[in-house]
């Protein structure tokens, strides 16, 4: 390899990452592995050449071929989705949601998201975070029983403080969101319904989570969760002139899509990632595909099969179980706060992330909680009795941290079960 001979440094490192997502059972909810195609994709040309602006509208000369590359992601997500507009030029997913408030929205206007602390992101109004710092961000929770969401208080909170945007989406919420109920509270106060789909993704696609599309006004998802694709992000929308000009913005002269286009460049970014632009091309091809959708469904399955056995083990679990692809438990009964879980089932190849839980009483960086996923481990093979091995290996280490036969044994089960459901052997 080119890379081997001029960087054999870099190339270590590169091939010590691939053998140990080899070795791992891969657990973190946003991460997957995408195809050889992908990785293809992304390795090309494409990434030599600056192409700022649209098809058929650029700065620089040169992007027929750019022109063509942007115009089939563009196309394949509208067919995806059922949308009339989509951008695929997002570096990432917190660019794409920071576009659309800048496409949408003034500093200062009031936006309303899910608490991080309850399961929400970054980008949905934390205080520490742009949304948070340059627009009056306020919060609707979960249950304090139940940790699912009341939509009754949201509409109370959004009848109170008359946000021009509500945001839908988690990043730790394992249950199913109500996307009509949300497009009713949104209507009501005359917002945007901005819908953040990046972690269910794929599970719209498969079927076995409701789409957003017919309800929210802007989607955002990132393209490589449970969509399977390079790290970037899509804008979608529908209705572009109707509401916008009806309620929001009647002065007007660009319908959301040209808004929103306007918002990524010149607005907020330079020349787009062309090589990403064609590997989310590729995915979204994929996508497309009849065994994409038994792997969405696959994803949940895998998913409901790990909380079915973790709670037979006796562990607790945030709303006592998942309709999507993670699962959130609470480790407190066990008697370790999660960055130790997380550190313990790290020392024997299970990779999970501390997570805060609803209500927690520590600290985000040593959380009481663990948040696990199955979309990587599906990518893998993994089926639904596989899932509840993994769950017992994990209930075993997470009750007998000390127990250093125990953690042996569970390290050789790790080892029988990335060999049986090998990765990327064509690497």
């Amino acid at each position: 390899m080119m890379l081997q001979k001029s960087d054999n440094e870099v190339y270590t490192i590169i091939q010590k990452e691939l053998e140990r997502q080899r070795k791992v059972l891969e657990m973190i909810p946003s991460e997957n592995f995408t195809s050889v195609a992908v990785i293809e994709a992304l390795g090309t040309v494409l990434t030599n050449k600056y192409s700022e602006g649209y098809p058929g509208r650029r700065y620089y000369g040169g992007n027929e071929f750019i022109d063509d590359i942007e115009n089939l992601a563009r196309d394949r997500a509208k067919k995806l989705f059922g949308v009339e507009y989509a951008n695929v030029q997002p570096y990432s997913g917190s660019p794409a949601n920071q576009a659309v408030y800048f496409a949408l929205l003034k500093p200062g206007d009031t936006v309303l998201g899910m608490d991080l602390a309850m399961g929400g992101h970054l980008t949905h109004g934390y205080k520490l975070n742009f949304s948070g710092k340059y627009y009056h961000a306020v919060a609707y929770g979960v249950d304090q029983t139940t940790s699912l969401i009341d939509y009754d208080q949201v509409r109370e909170i959004a009848l109170r403080e008359r946000p021009k945007m509500i945001i839908a989406g988690a990043t730790a919420y394992p249950r199913k969101f109500d996307f009509a109920k949300f497009a009713e509270i949104a209507h009501e106060v005359d917002a945007y319904l901005l819908v953040d789909m990046s972690h269910i993704t794929g599970l719209i696609i498969a079927g076995v989570h409701p789409s957003p599309v017919p309800h929210a006004d802007v989607i955002m998802t990132t393209t490589h969760k449970t969509l399977r694709g390079p790290r970037g992000a899509m804008i979608l929308a529908t209705k572009l002139a109707d509401r916008l000009h009806d309620v929001f913005r009647p002065e007007s002269k660009k319908d959301l899509g040209g808004l929103i286009d306007s918002a990524i460049i010149p607005g907020l970014q330079g020349g787009p990632h062309n090589h990403q632009t064609a590997a989310i091309a590729v995915c979204l091809k994929e996508a497309m595909e009849p065994s994409f959708i038994e792997y969405g469904r696959h994803i949940q399955k895998n998913a409901a099969a790990l909380a079915e056995e973790l709670v037979a083990h006796g562990m607790t679990l945030v709303t006592g179980g998942t309709d999507n692809h993670l699962v959130l438990v609470d480790v407190t009964p066990q008697g370790i706060p999660g960055k130790q879980a997380e550190e313990l089932l790290d020392s024997v190849g299970i990779t999970v992330n501390k997570n805060l839980i609803p209500y927690d009483k520590r600290k985000a960086m040593d959380p009481s909680g663990i948040r696990l996923g199955t979309p990587a481990l599906t990518t893998r093979g993994f089926t639904e009795a596989d899932m509840k091995v993994v769950a017992g290996l994990i209930a075993d280490v997470v009750t007998h941290p000390s127990d250093e036969a125990v953690l042996d044994r569970v390290r050789s089960k790790v080892a029988e079960l990335t060999s049986a459901h090998p990765l990327y052997p064509e690497l």
